[in-house]
């Protein structure tokens, strides 16, 4: 497991890889609503989302161990 672990940290670059990116835009796109969404929808979703904090992928509570 170390290893694969190990090659995740990596990165997708040092595999040959790249990003996804689209190979053009969506006609059906409207920038008018892209923009009205990331001025006031996204910061309502980003200030709801739980702190960054160190933990574990676990479900279960360390406590309740």
């Amino acid at each position: 497991m170390a290893g694969l672990e190990r090659e995740l940290e990596r990165g997708p670059l040092a595999h040959g890889w790249s990003w996804q990116q689209p190979a053009r835009r969506a006609i059906e796109r409207d920038d008018g609503a892209v923009e009205l969404w990331t001025k006031e929808v996204w910061p309502q979703v980003e200030a709801w989302r739980w702190p960054s904090e160190p933990g574990s992928s676990s479900g279960t509570r360390p406590a309740s161990r």
